[in-house]
């Protein structure tokens, strides 16, 4: 939705954001803590020895982004005087939390013993029922090559499940990498936040900041060598919590550009589906800490990153992996921004 921006919607969503930093910084070291402490944690696949890292960090992100929000509807509503996108903020904040909340219970069970495929379908298809409710978004979509299309009625039932479904999933096929999911993240919200300020879209802008400014704050902890893990908590949160942006801000081309690493990523494992191999994105780790691919061929954008990394420099490094992947979705975000107006 587009509006005029006032100085108060600024400043409100920089306090806002602002809180959500400071409960991520302030509980995730008694996270990290208590989780070694009863056991809560799991192997980092990419180093040459044995470590065991806290998991399931990313919660503590959902939980402060939800009180980054509700503290935006407060000030809007005591200080401002206004009601503008209450519904729209309230049903993202259930949204994510509906999303990390199963992405808890996977964590939960174990990365290796998480719930069975059809159990996750299952219990992730009401995610998109709080976006289905408020019939967010606009039933008009303006297709490349196409033109403007009017789905209807087809739009809140069946596009913003798949979306919301699609992006969550999505979102967590590319992990696994110290820093790896949180770094991706924060660059999906960052080119967000740059295009619905721009733009004056709300309340995408405002949701975009207090994420972004969340994740750095988890990034403290979770950039190699990590001390947290995000966990599916994290994956799935955020995943569902960027379609409902793109959603809720009616800016589908854009936001589909913006996630081209993540269909590239669908495309090598289905690549890897064909050929008898379901992929797991962990390198084959050397002695010295450098990785090898773990497969002959590419079926992830990480392995992809592993043989750019080993052409480049002669070696690869999980730090190195994880700074290429980044530098692609850098140059992609980019590229959406200079194209969106001529696509």
């Amino acid at each position: 939705m587009s509006v005029c921006f006032t100085e108060y919607t600024l400043f409100y969503a920089l306090l806002s954001a602002i809180i959500s930093f400071l409960i991520t910084y302030t509980v995730l070291p008694l996270w990290i803590k208590r989780a070694r402490e009863i056991g809560f944690t799991g192997r980092d696949m990419n180093k040459p020895y044995m470590i065991q890292v806290a998991e399931a960090g990313g919660v503590w992100v959902s939980i402060s982004v939800a009180f980054g929000i509700l503290f935006f509807i407060a000030l809007e509503i005591y200080v401002g005087g206004l009601h503008k996108y209450i519904v729209e903020l309230m049903a993202l904040s259930l949204l994510l939390f509906l999303a990390s909340f199963l992405g808890f219970l996977d964590d939960i069970f174990g990365w290796k013993k998480g719930l069975r495929a059809i159990y996750r379908i299952v219990l992730m298809a009401p995610l998109a029922i709080p976006m289905m409710v408020i019939k967010a978004g606009y039933s008009t979509m303006n297709i490349p090559f196409i033109g403007v299309v009017d789905f209807g009625l087809a739009y809140p039932l069946i596009l913003v499940p798949i979306g919301v479904l699609g992006a969550a999933n999505a979102f967590n096929m590319i992990a696994g990498y110290n820093g790896l999911e949180a770094s991706m993240g924060l660059q999906l919200m960052f080119f967000t936040f740059i295009y619905t300020y721009t733009n004056n879209v709300h309340p995408s802008f405002e949701a975009s900041l207090i994420m972004l400014v969340a994740i750095i704050a988890f990034l403290t902890y979770n950039w190699y060598p990590a001390k947290v893990f995000p966990g599916n908590s994290f994956t799935y949160g955020l995943g569902a919590y960027y379609a409902s942006l793109v959603i809720l801000g009616n800016f589908e081309k854009y936001g589909l550009m913006l996630f081209t690493l993540y269909f590239i990523e669908l495309i090598l494992f289905i690549r890897g589906l064909i050929n008898g191999v379901y992929k797991e994105n962990y390198a084959k780790v050397r002695n010295d800490g450098t990785l090898e691919p773990p497969y002959n061929k590419i079926y992830s954008v990480t392995h992809l990153a592993i043989k750019i990394q080993l052409l480049i420099r002669g070696k690869a490094t999980e730090k190195g992996v994880v700074i290429t992947l980044n530098i692609m979705q850098f140059l992609i975000g980019i590229l959406s921004l200079i194209l969106i107006n001529i696509i």
